[in-house]
C-alpha cells in the first residue's frame, strides 16, 4: 500500500496574475493514458494540474476520471492543446469548443498552440500563426480559456507572433531534461515573461540510466526519476512528466524535500544541483558543486527537429 504524498505542488506566476502548478501530470497517445491512475494521481497523491491534448485521444477519458476523482474542478488546473489540423480562426475557436463539450468542462485553464509548422494552400505558416493566435486570444477574453500559450515555439516564431498579436503567450512548452537544454530559448522566455515548461523531464527513460543521475541519486537517497524531477523543477521549469503506473505515479509526486532537507545556496544539497555546460576535462570544478553529465544528446537541438508526434 503506498502511502500519499503529503506536499503541497509549488506555483509559478503567469504575467495574467494566474498561478500554474511547477509539476503536472502528462497524458499520451503513446500509451499514455489510464483512468485509474488519474484518479490515483488526483484523489491519492495531490496531484492538481493535468496536461492534455486533442491529438492523445483521451479527452472524454479524462473528464470522466477527474469527476470520478471527486476533486473539485476549481481546485485543478487542465491545459490542453491545439492541434495543427485545427489551425486557423473558426476553426480553432470550434475545436476549443468541442475539447471543452468532450472533457464536460466550461473552460481550460491553459490552451496551447501545439506546434509552430502549419500549411494551408495560399496561406504562410507564420500568416496561419497569427490566425489562429487571434483566435486564442479571443477564447482568452471570452473566459473560455484563462490562459493561452504555445507549445515548441523557437524564438523567432515568439518575435513574429509578439508582432503579429496582442497578447505575449503566458506559456511555451518545450522538450527539457539534463540532456536537452534549450538556455537561449529559456532566456528570451525570462526576459518577454513567459513561462517555460518542460516536457519529456525524463528523456524518454534514457537519462534514468545516466551514471551521473544514478551517483546523484544514490547520494541523496532518492529515485533517478525523482533527481530530474526536481532538477526541473528546481530551475523554475512548469514539469510535466506521464506515467500509467501508480508507482511511478506516487514517485513523481513525492520530489518535495521535507524542510530543512536542502539549505540555500549549497550546491552539494539536491536543490542546488546544476548541469554544467563543458566537461570535466574542462570545467576546472572537482567538488561536489558541480555534475557533469555526458554530452550524448545534442544540447541545442532546436525544437522543431522533434518529430512532431511528441507532445
Amino acid at each position: 500500500m503506498l502511502l500519499a504524498p503529503k506536499q503541497s505542488c509549488p506555483t509559478v506566476p503567469l504575467s495574467n496574475g494566474l498561478q500554474i502548478p511547477i509539476l503536472g501530470l502528462g497524458t499520451s497517445h503513446d500509451g499514455g493514458y489510464s483512468h485509474d491512475a488519474i484518479v490515483y494521481a488526483l484523489s491519492e497523491c495531490g496531484v492538481r494540474h493535468v496536461d492534455t491534448a486533442k491529438r492523445y485521444g483521451c479527452e472524454q477519458k479524462l473528464g470522466d476520471a477527474i469527476r470520478e476523482s471527486g476533486v473539485p474542478r476549481s481546485d485543478l488546473w487542465v491545459t490542453n492543446k491545439l492541434w495543427p489540423g485545427d489551425y486557423g480562426y473558426q476553426a480553432a475557436k470550434r475545436a476549443c469548443l468541442d475539447s471543452c463539450s468532450r472533457m464536460g468542462f466550461q473552460y481550460f485553464d491553459l490552451f496551447l498552440m501545439h506546434w509552430p509548422e502549419a500549411t494551408r494552400p495560399g496561406c504562410t505558416n507564420r500568416e496561419m500563426r497569427a490566425e489562429t493566435w487571434r483566435a486564442l486570444e479571443e477564447l482568452h477574453k471570452e473566459g473560455l480559456c484563462s490562459a493561452i500559450g504555445v507549445s515548441n515555439f523557437l524564438v523567432h516564431h515568439l518575435e513574429e507572433l509578439k508582432e503579429d498579436g496582442s497578447v505575449v503567450p503566458h506559456v511555451n512548452q518545450v522538450e527539457y531534461h539534463p540532456f536537452q537544454q534549450p538556455k537561449a530559448l529559456m532566456e528570451y522566455c525570462r526576459q518577454e515573461g513567459i513561462v517555460f515548461g518542460g516536457y519529456s523531464p525524463l528523456a524518454k527513460r534514457q537519462v534514468l540510466r545516466d551514471p551521473a543521475v544514478l551517483r546523484v541519486a544514490q547520494k541523496y537517497g532518492r529515485t533517478p526519476a525523482q533527481i530530474c524531477i526536481r532538477w526541473s523543477v528546481q530551475n523554475g521549469v512548469v514539469t510535466i512528466p506521464k506515467s500509467i503506473n501508480k508507482k511511478r505515479i506516487h514517485e513523481m509526486s513525492s520530489v518535495w524535500v521535507p524542510a530543512g532537507e536542502v539549505r540555500h545556496g549549497r550546491f552539494r544539497e539536491l536543490g542546488g544541483w546544476k548541469t554544467c555546460d563543458l566537461g570535466s576535462d574542462q570545467c576546472g570544478v572537482t567538488n561536489s558543486d558541480c555534475v557533469h553529465l555526458p554530452r550524448r544528446h545534442n544540447t541545442s537541438l532546436s525544437v522543431c527537429q522533434v518529430h512532431p508526434t511528441s507532445p
